[in-house]
């Protein structure tokens, strides 16, 4: 660590660059699947039945294996931790390449599942070490916006990889970049203390911004399951359960919404889906800076994170309207406004694990907060599907994900009571 300059450096800024670059990359893996599966479909003459099976596997692993990656993550540290999670999903990625049959599909699935399940703990974690509590907002805003750029402004090149090369290229590709990456972060990572870049001007302000200082020590008060005993976790779980809900609806069932319900070309609709993400990635962005400002502003986490976690979801519940409106442009700018609404609160949601976890314990709170919203993840594609073909419709589907955005909203305002750190 140089002491020379009393200027204090900015490295924490390059940190988060590469929490951003993770996250980017976690999600195209991810949904790479889906730019491949009609030409999957074609050349292994695989029925769509299989296919929704292969692309769900990835969730089975993904939710189950949240709290384990969030608990090693504070045991062994994020440097290795994040280091062996991107790898592994990594690997997975190329190996699909070589999958034949739907049972070697879901295999690599489930494996890419466990590793993906460690980018968010560790994130979290990584946040809570490097940054105030001041910047904690704006860099969670930042890493988990790498999500809609992995979705919105990498499939057109993708599907173009795979139109061009071939399907298994295409993961091949996907796959090296996570190994890369990996690459550069051994090359450049380590916690605050032990930065070579680091001056001690800017770890003064990183530890003199903190209620409770990370990493310093290994101690962990408490075992991951006794956090379960705590109001503020239930609450943190049951109101990111409620968005992730609504959220898996844009994910998954959005382009079939505006091709079967609005009568769109599937040209016009690939043009229109990408509408929801990019202003998702505005709103989160403004979601970071509001919440660090009115922390700056006010000394309150209560009002720093409450506006963001009960106004975004509030505002978000205009997704059940979208499906009242005869109007084509309504309807979207509805669903915007709502997605909108969804990430101006993420930005809020994964602060709250650094801002409520005892001391080494953020990665761990947030795992056991992500696989709990993922089980909405997982039953909101589900259900609609079930509404749909029960009703006909999807008017009812998108009532209940505003519903659902209501009791999130509810649970926020009077479950979350003080958000400061646990105290054992």
């Amino acid at each position: 660590m140089n002491d020379t300059s009393q200027k204090k450096t900015h490295i924490r800024f390059y940190i988060g660059i590469l929490m951003w670059m993770a996250i980017v990359i976690n999600y195209l893996d991810r949904t790479v699947m889906s730019a491949a599966a009609p030409a999957i479909i074609k050349d292994l003459h695989i029925g769509p039945g299989e296919m929704g099976i292969i692309m769900s596997a990835f969730f089975w692993s993904y939710a189950a294996f949240q709290i384990p990656a969030g608990w090693l993550a504070d045991k062994i540290g994020q440097r290795l931790a994040l280091a062996i999670s991107v790898l592994w999903w990594s690997l997975a990625t190329v190996a699909t390449a070589i999958a034949k049959t739907p049972a070697g599909f879901i295999l690599a699935r489930v494996f890419m599942g466990i590793g993906e399940a460690g980018a968010y703990p560790c994130n979290a974690g990584i946040t809570a070490k490097w940054f105030p509590d001041r910047e904690r907002g704006r860099i969670t805003a930042l890493f988990d916006s790498g999500s809609k750029f992995g979705t919105a402004f990498t499939m057109p090149l993708v599907a173009w990889i795979v139109a061009t090369y071939g399907w298994q290229v295409a993961f091949v590709i996907c796959g090296a970049l996570g190994i890369f990456w990996v690459v550069a972060w051994w090359a450049y990572y380590q916690d605050p203390e032990k930065h070579k870049y680091i001056n001690a001007a800017e770890l003064k302000y990183i530890r003199d911004g903190q209620a409770k200082k990370d990493g310093i020590d290994n101690v962990q008060p408490l075992k991951w399951y006794q956090l379960l005993r705590y109001r503020n976790v239930i609450a943190m779980c049951l109101g990111f359960f409620m968005l992730n809900y609504a959220i898996y609806f844009f994910i998954t069932w959005f382009p079939t919404y505006l091709v079967q319900e609005r009568g769109m070309t599937l040209m016009k609709m690939g043009w229109v889906a990408m509408l929801p993400p990019l202003c998702g990635i505005l709103a989160q962005w403004a979601g970071g800076i509001f919440t660090d400002y009115m922390y700056a502003k006010t000394g309150s986490l209560n009002k720093a994170r409450k506006i963001n976690l009960v106004g975004g979801m509030t505002l978000a519940t205009s997704i059940a309207f979208a499906g009242l409106t005869q109007s084509d442009v309504v309807a979207i700018a509805l669903l915007c406004v709502s997605y909108s609404g969804l990430t101006f609160a993420a930005s809020a949601i994964w602060s709250l694990p650094g801002d409520i976890a005892p001391r080494n314990m953020t990665s761990v709170l947030a795992g056991i907060q992500n696989a709990f919203s993922n089980c909405g993840g997982i039953l909101g594609p589900i259900v609609t599907g079930y509404i749909i073909a029960t009703s006909g419709s999807f008017i009812p589907a998108l009532i209940v994900s505003g519903t659902c955005c209501f009791i999130g909203a509810m649970v926020y305002l009077f479950m979350l009571k003080d958000i400061k750190p646990i105290e054992v």
